[in-house]
């Protein structure tokens, strides 16, 4: 569990003394920030918290600690790994920030922190973040990143759960009444994932539990089904499930065996957690060649980032050779596919104008840029083309070691439309011969 200090230290600050204000304004210990200037976490206060959290397209993990707080200084080393690898590893739709509460105490009291450190997810609604409750860990918080990151995703798609307004509202009808009759035929038999909480009427957790179980339903629908049984009525399926606490909540995947939830008690945990074990059955990516400025937009404009390939002239690489590179790029896309990207190619010389964008083409072909479309930046590849280079190229850009510069005109270029390729060996222009009938041999022998 993620453990708070509320302890205040030996000789309290000076709010938390009653009646004794000038004493503890003399013998408060300084309030300093835990992170140094250089540190990948962001200094948050009341000057730039709106425009820079709540106001940003970002995801951010915002930390409200108190410089004497021991569990803070305990985390300061894992929490700026995790700033340092999400800085640039998705390039800038993932950041990290630091609020010191000694000196904001009235940022603190608007997000209702009482304990230290308080871990704030300010993911797809940035007004109502959700806490952070996974390991206090570089890897759990990158983890909990990229899992809000998914959320927000999924609730750009067509028919997504949109933040803000009414779209935070639960309809009832998304959340299915089962019983012991109809258990089977609903889930087990069922080709969909289901969330299932076993209940008591009489339990507080369960009633706590309640409004976000029907706003989760809600933001999965059409994803994964979410289900409550009462366990004090159809006591053949808790039996079977072996409950015996409440609530009991089991994830029955399609054709699998159910998984216990180990997820936090919100809509967002619930959500998020769902999204992740959808996430670990999500099919690779499919490579496309682009052909039309569609294909380019669609993986690029609709995915955090898109990788594009740019192969060999067919004639330098025939078939064989070319296939060899899809398949690199389609172990990698599968390697890849929980983060999401778009992955894309296309020949030499079929579309000069995004050569000429992502400034690749120049080392050589077969070549590679990584684009952000929401930065409009990009980065190339600078090694081997061959797996091993390609996915040292992308773990470095995944860790916030890779080297980024903004696209030329700052918009997707110009894409001409082409065939797709045929799959076939390249054939060489017919030879056209030449018609000497009509030349003057002397004539010509005089010119040279």
């Amino acid at each position: 569990m993620f453990e708070n200090e509320t302890s205040s230290p030996a000789i309290a600050p000076a709010s938390i003394v009653n009646g004794n204000l000038l004493l503890g304004i003399i013998f408060s210990p300084p309030c300093t920030a835990i992170y140094d200037s250089g540190s990948d976490v962001v200094d948050l206060t009341p000057a730039n918290f709106d425009r820079l959290v709540v106001q940003s397209d970002s995801v951010w993990i915002v930390e409200f600690y108190a410089p004497w707080c021991g569990h803070c200084q305990q985390f300061v080393p894992e929490y700026s790994k995790a700033a340092a690898a999400l800085k640039a590893s998705i390039i800038g739709v993932a950041k990290v920030g630091g609020v010191n509460v000694d000196e904001h105490k009235a940022l603190g009291g608007q997000y209702g922190v009482q304990g230290f450190p308080t871990v704030k997810i300010f993911g797809a609604d940035k007004r109502k973040p959700e806490d952070y409750k996974g390991a206090r860990t570089a890897q759990g918080l990158v983890d909990a990143a990229f899992s809000a990151l998914r959320a927000k995703v999924n609730s750009q798609l067509p028919g997504g759960k949109k933040s803000g307004g009414d779209q935070s509202k639960s309809d009832p009808k998304d959340m299915v009444e089962l019983t012991d009759s109809n258990f089977d035929s609903l889930v087990l038999d069922s080709d969909d994932t289901w969330l299932v909480e076993f209940f008591a009427p009489w339990c507080g957790h369960c009633k706590n539990l309640a409004p976000h179980w029907a706003k989760a339903a809600t933001e999965l629908k059409g994803k994964v089904k979410l289900g409550a049984l009462d366990a004090t009525v159809h006591t053949s399926k808790a039996q079977q499930y072996d409950v015996n606490s409440y609530p009991t909540i089991k994830l029955f995947p399609s054709g699998k065996e159910a998984v216990d939830y180990t997820g936090g008690r919100t809509s967002g945990d619930i959500v998020n957690w769902a999204l992740d074990k959808l996430s670990e059955n999500v099919p690779p990516p499919e490579i496309k060649q682009i052909t039309n400025k569609a294909v380019l937009k669609e993986a690029c404009e609709e995915h955090p980032l898109c990788v594009v390939a740019i192969l060999s002239y067919i004639l330098d690489c025939q078939s064989e050779c070319r296939n060899e590179y899809l398949d690199i790029l389609q172990k990698l896309g599968d390697k890849y596919k929980k983060k999401m990207w778009g992955w894309v190619w296309a020949e030499a010389g079929s579309q000069l104008e995004l050569e000429s964008a992502l400034e690749i083409g120049g080392f050589g072909y077969p070549a590679m840029a990584v684009l952000n479309h929401k930065k409009m930046k990009y980065s190339i590849l600078r090694g081997a083309f061959s797996y091993d280079g390609i996915n040292e190229f992308l773990r470095d850009l995944s860790y916030g070691r890779g080297n980024t510069a903004p696209v030329k005109g700052a918009a997707l270029p110009k894409i001409s439309t082409v065939e797709p390729w045929d799959g076939k060996d390249g054939q060489p222009p017919p030879e056209e011969d030449i018609d000497l009938s009509d030349v003057d041999l002397d004539d010509l022998k005089d010119e040279l």
